[in-house]
């Protein structure tokens, strides 16, 4: 890879000399029913809105528009289950009709446009088709993750306020049944909100019973609508109007919703395609996440749809679903051509296959390219990754919050030289700065907040859902004139972002960003807890996991052991087994500031066992003793 033989510089330079020039050009690639009468708005919204009164439907860029095109016949989605031994492929035009069909039947619900739809769904075609049908007819989706537990999801049910919940009864993770409706159930009750209707697909793994006069089986209603061919068209919409909201957790433990637009989205996704991760239309493409986490809305639906692709729909693992071969098989069988996954698949695939010798089974000669994100992709994997495949393994950084790439090696534009531990270098329309707490731009190779020059590119969230005050206070007000990422790390002299670590308590557990926060609050809440800690401590495998420190009220005289064990479970149930909390220590105290501040971060650096100092506020040095002693005496497995 030599950096002579790339386009990045230029198109870059082309931005930075003409932003919304660079975004008209761009917006080309979309159709509009009306285009934009501004490129950007600064006088609207919070920071300004891009494509200020144009028109569009992003269900018609996704599907109609390919079909009226001449793919009708080209697959848009394969769905493969090795946990149901099931593989479905769908075409465009197959695809538009099942899209078509469920819009007619959100319709007959009473569901309109801007009304919400939250989408509590496994991996399964179903899901997909809901996102698309609330796009088509002007709805916005809301799709939460079917790991999270009833008080999370009852949460999301009270922000959103959705009209219908599309569900199953069931998701599979690995050999694991998971019964969606009973928690569904507990978190309609928890919720002040109750939606009008829930949809419910039943799977053959585990059927539920449905409540009468609310629930409605999928299949019947499915059944009912094919027999009188009911269909639905595209809603106009505005290019500023929202699509979806998407939750991610605060550092209150209240999550936050990220909104995302119409226009602004399909501008940006669909640039990124061709010019970041080099995909052209036709081709095979996977992201290997869950349509819960926003890649899986950006990369598993949207952005593959939008510029023609064929996109894969993955019910598995990395490993167990059979064996540590399984993404190979998936390549391989489907010709795949890139991969987006997180770096956590690959250390699991890693641990159970050192060697790659499963590699050797599968013919992978159209595979070309490995893109790893959503959580800092350290070195040696990456490096394994690239000897065991003998492709270009290309680490980038961005976060739910922008929707697609903040920083990255853009493959489309021809591939910068790789240097390890790097996310490498800005995409056109982030402008980044290293700053110190006074805001003051540090130089090269100096560590200090991650920050982007406002405004925000396309697809980047306008606000938080509802919020506007909490979104100037979470992301704008610390560093006037820059959109505050949250994360730490530095540029190089060429530019390149070195991403290090989060600034907050937001903690990244195999790519899923959870709050040490809500965690917190869990633990305070069992009886016996006088007062606890939260952080992410390194892990191996996920990257990180959480670890509790929790201090017994004065009095309590039961093993801590039976109370840790408690309290595992207690987070299982509460967050749920997405937040892989397997590990409460207690301890006589925790190490606090003498204004009465825990000092976590100092815990995390002896509990990762890397080098610390005093800290000069402490109120008892022995307290940090007893914290390694504590935590010496435990294993983390």
């Amino acid at each position: 890879m030599d950096a002579r033989s790339s386009r990045y510089q230029d198109v870059y330079a082309q931005w930075q000399r003409s932003p919304e020039g660079f975004w008209a050009e761009a917006a080309a690639g979309i159709d509009w029913y009306e285009k934009p009468k501004k490129i950007f708005d600064p006088s609207a919204g919070i920071y300004g809105r891009w494509f200020v009164g144009a028109t569009c439907n992003t269900c018609y860029n996704a599907l109609d528009r390919h079909v009226l095109a001449g793919r009708n016949d080209q697959p848009a989605l394969i769905y493969d289950s090795p946990v149901t031994n099931t593989v479905k492929t769908f075409t465009y035009g197959r695809l538009l009709s099942e899209v078509q069909l469920l819009g007619a039947i959100l319709r007959e619900f009473g569901v309109e446009k801007d009304d919400r739809v939250v989408i509590y769904m496994p991996m399964i075609p179903e899901a997909v088709f809901a996102m698309l049908a609330c796009a088509r007819i002007g709805a916005v989706h809301s799709v939460v993750f079917g790991g999270f537990a009833a008080k999370e999801l009852a949460t999301r049910i009270d922000d959103g306020r959705p009209k219908v919940i599309l569900s199953a009864s069931c998701g599979i993770e690995g050999a694991r049944v998971v019964p969606y409706k009973p928690l569904l159930d507990e978190a309609i009750n928890l919720a002040r909100h109750k939606p009008q209707a829930c949809m419910i697909f039943q799977r053959p793994q585990c059927e539920a019973a449905l409540t009468a006069g609310r629930d409605r089986d999928w299949r019947k209603v499915w059944e009912n609508a094919v027999n009188y061919a009911k269909t639905s068209e595209c809603v106009p919409v505005a290019a500023t109007d929202p699509l979806y909201i998407l939750y991610t957790s605060g550092t209150t433990g209240i999550p936050k919703g990220v909104v995302r637009d119409n226009g602004g989205h399909m501008v940006a996704l669909k640039w990124s395609m061709q010019n970041f991760y080099g995909i052209s239309p036709g081709e095979v493409w996977w992201s290997g996440s869950d349509i819960g986490w926003v890649v899986g809305h950006s990369y598993i639906v949207y952005a593959p749809l939008f510029h023609g692709c064929t996109s894969i729909l993955y019910e598995g693992k990395p490993v167990g679903t059979p064996d540590a071969g399984a993404f190979w098989r998936l390549i391989a069988q489907h010709g795949v051509v890139a991969l987006f996954t997180a770096p956590t698949a690959f250390r699991a695939i890693k641990k159970e296959d050192p060697k790659g010798t499963f590699i050797g089974k599968y013919d992978l000669s159209k595979f070309r390219t490995l893109f790893l994100a959503g959580e800092r992709a350290d070195p040696p994997t990456i490096q394994w990754a690239e000897e065991v495949l003998n492709v270009p393994v290309i680490d980038h950084w961005w976060q739910t919050e922008t929707g697609w790439c903040i920083a990255g090696n853009p493959v489309g534009l021809g591939a910068l030289p790789v240097r390890y531990g790097s996310a490498c270098v800005p995409m056109p329309g982030y402008a980044i700065d290293i700053v110190d707490e006074a805001n003051k731009v540090q130089p090269a190779n100096k560590i200090g907040s991650i920050v982007v020059k406002l405004p925000l590119p396309p697809a980047c969230f306008p606000t938080l859902w509802q919020q506007d005050a909490r979104f100037k206070e979470s992301y704008l007000a610390e560093f006037p004139g820059y959109y505050k990422t949250a994360d730490a790390g530095y540029k190089d002299e060429d530019g390149y972002v070195y991403v290090m670590s989060r600034t907050d308590d937001i903690i990244n557990v195999a790519g899923h960003r959870l709050s040490t926060g809500g965690m917190e609050e869990v633990l305070a809440g069992h009886p016996d807890v006088a007062e606890c800690a939260v952080l992410g401590i390194k892990d191996d495998l996920k990257g990180e996991v959480p670890c509790g420190f929790i201090v017994l009220k004065a009095g309590v005289n039961r093993p801590p052991s039976d109370i840790e064990r408690e309290i595992v479970a207690l987070v299982r149930e509460k967050i749920g087994p997405v937040a892989a909390f397997k590990l409460a220590i207690t301890v006589a105290r925790l190490p606090k500031t003498r204004s009465g501040k825990i000092l976590r971060g100092t815990i995390k650096k002896i509990a990762d066992g890397e080098p610390w100092t005093m800290p000069a506020t402490i109120d008892d040095p022995v307290v940090l003793d007893e914290i390694g002693s504590a935590l010496s005496a435990r294993p983390r497995r």
